[in-house]
């Protein structure tokens, strides 16, 4: 192997090393929010956002680098102890160490291409191919059907807190227009309340 292929290598290796990766990201996450998110760790030096299986779902990754592993590790480890909060909401994102073949632009380490090809329904591995190719096929429709529940339930729990913020912000406006058109002062007047002076 030439030597630069071997330093594009190194130099890849020690880029993911240093790259997290997010999932269950909703539509509303943008480069600025990430970099907002985990610049309170370090400094993020690129997020690359990534198809899921689940895009019909509107749920997308992404990879974020950081400038040390160090700060990797530790989104990690802070990700998946405390909720991930996006405009004061809670998300269910997972975060996990980034691997290699989650890169489209790895270098090759070898030659030989990746061929792909029809199966003739006559060769002898044809039915154990056509049995994964149908477990595939439900997994990715029972995932997409937990996602859809997670998702529902996230849309609850967003209205649910949206109701309450709203009920908050009603009760301090009733005690500001109490306290500004002279409600307040009028019954406290009225029921003259007694100081304890002891």
């Amino acid at each position: 192997m030439e030597q630069s292929l071997k330093d594009a290598i190194a130099s890849f290796e020690e880029k993911v090393e240093r790259t997290i990766y997010i999932d269950n990201l909703s539509p509303q996450v943008t480069k600025s929010v990430l970099e907002t998110a985990f610049g309170q760790f370090g400094t993020v030096t690129n997020v690359q956002f990534m198809p899921t299986h689940f895009a019909s779902c509107c749920v997308y990754a992404a990879l974020v680098e950081m400038q040390s592993v160090k700060q990797a590790v530790d989104i990690v480890g802070e990700v998946n102890d405390s909720p991930f909060m996006i405009s004061g909401m809670p998300r269910p994102v997972r975060a996990k160490k980034a691997c290699a073949e989650m890169f489209g632009d790895r270098p090759q380490k070898r030659d030989k291409p990746i061929v792909c090809s029809w199966m003739d329904p006559s060769d002898p591995k044809f039915e154990a191919a056509k049995k994964f190719k149908e477990l595939t096929k439900r997994h990715a429709a029972e995932a997409a059907f937990l996602m859809e529940q997670q998702l529902a339930d996230e849309e609850k729990l967003h209205k649910q807190q949206n109701e309450t913020l709203k009920a908050n912000y009603r009760k301090y406006d009733l005690i500001d227009g109490a306290q500004g058109n002279g409600t307040i002062k009028n019954l406290q007047d009225y029921y003259k309340p007694k100081r304890n002076d002891n």
